[in-house]
């Protein structure tokens, strides 16, 4: 499924909604010449399931493909991290035609895309989102940023990716909690906007918590 985010009613970027990676790669192409570098951010927890896979197919598109992993949680949203992203980039001599791949939940998205806007005055990013929270909110809009001193949040630019990308599938690794989550920003958009989205959630309540594909596909 695609879904066309607009701005003032101009298109801006793309939401491609799939059950696996299968497109990723072409998706990428359109993205990035094949001479140019890509590198994949994530943290711990996620890059244990899918940071293999992510790669070998960035490396189908692109000559070089990195990796920069940090420790998961949101103790690792600050500038510190960011700044050691950066080092990465500058040292694998990334430039501004090339890109960052976000794979992970909120505070791999917020940060990588924050670091995305500010690396070389901005280069492009796609975000991989892997929570249900992160696909239904913080992968979307462009909303970037880290934790300063304590303060959340407090560092951040709006920098719009070039595309998000939502693999289904990865929902089904996600614990209650974090399913949970995502969930209940889903139903707090339905009451404050949409009372027939309400019914489809409420008529389809036990489907969506079984994670059923096509009900997972609609509510996002």
């Amino acid at each position: 499924k695609l879904i066309t985010v607009h701005y003032d009613d101009k298109p801006i970027y793309n939401i491609t909604i799939e059950k696996d990676y299968s497109k990723l790669a072409s998706v990428i192409k359109e993205q990035v010449e094949a001479e140019h570098k890509v590198c994949v951010v994530s943290d711990s927890s996620v890059a244990s399931h899918y940071l293999d896979a992510v790669m070998d197919i960035a490396s189908e598109c692109v000559s070089k493909v990195t990796s920069f992993v940090f420790p998961a949680g949101e103790e690792s949203k600050n500038l510190n991290v960011v700044e050691d992203l950066y080092e990465h980039l500058i040292k694998e001599k990334f430039d501004r035609k090339d890109i960052l791949l976000a794979l992970g939940g909120g505070v791999v998205g917020d940060l990588t895309g924050f670091a995305a806007s500010t690396y070389l005055r901005g280069i492009k990013v796609i975000q991989l989102p892997t929570t249900l929270l992160a696909m239904v909110d913080s992968s979307v809009g462009g909303k970037t940023g880290v934790d300063f001193r304590g303060y959340k949040n407090m560092v951040g630019a709006f920098h719009q990716p070039r595309l998000v990308y939502m693999n289904l599938s990865v929902l089904g690794s996600l614990s209650e909690r974090l399913f949970n989550s995502g969930f209940g920003e889903i139903i707090k958009h339905a009451y404050i906007k949409d009372s027939e989205y309400l019914d489809y959630i409420k008529n389809n309540t036990v489907n969506i918590m079984s994670r059923q594909p096509g009900c997972l596909e609609e509510i996002i």
